[in-house]
C-alpha cells in the first residue's frame, strides 16, 4: 500500500509503501516512553521511503550507543521516523503521522527496547 504522511507543521513531509497498517507497536525504552508514539509493526526500507524537507527542518537526535537515530522537526517538534537498534537501515514510522490512519484506535503491541 502507499501511504503518505507529514509532520504537524508540514515542513517535514514523506510517502513510503508497505503492508497494510492493522496494528502497531510501542516501544518502552526511555526515549518512547516519554514521546508516547505508536510506530508501524514492521519497518520500511528506505528504498521505499521518500522524504521532502524543502525548509531543512528535519533534525537528528542520537542517545545511548547512537545507533538509532530518531528524527524530529524544529519547527513543531514532532517525530515522524526513526531508524531503530534491530535494523539501523530501516525505518518504522510514527503512525499519528500518517494521512488516514486512526493510530488513536489502533491495537498495538509493546516492544521491550527498555531491556536493551
Amino acid at each position: 500500500m502507499n501511504y503518505e504522511g507529514k509532520c504537524h507543521c508540514g515542513s517535514v513531509q514523506f510517502s513510503f509503501t508497505g503492508p497494510e497498517i492493522t496494528n502497531g507497536l510501542r516501544c518502552n525504552c526511555s526515549m518512547c516512553k516519554r514521546r508516547g508514539a505508536i510506530m508501524t509493526a514492521y519497518t520500511v526500507e528506505p528504498g521505499n521511503l521518500s522524504i521532502v524537507d524543502e525548509n531543512s527542518c528535519l533534525r537528528l537526535y542520537q542517545f545511548g550507543s547512537c545507533v538509532a537515530k530518531h528524527y524530529f522537526c524544529i519547527e513543531c517538534g514532532i517525530y515522524p521516523f526513526h531508524q531503530s537498534l534491530s535494523k539501523p537501515d530501516h525505518y518504522r514510522i510514527n503512525i499519528g503521522c500518517i494521512e488516514g490512519v486512526d493510530s488513536v484506535n489502533l491495537p498495538f503491541d509493546i516492544f521491550n527496547g527498555q531491556a536493551l
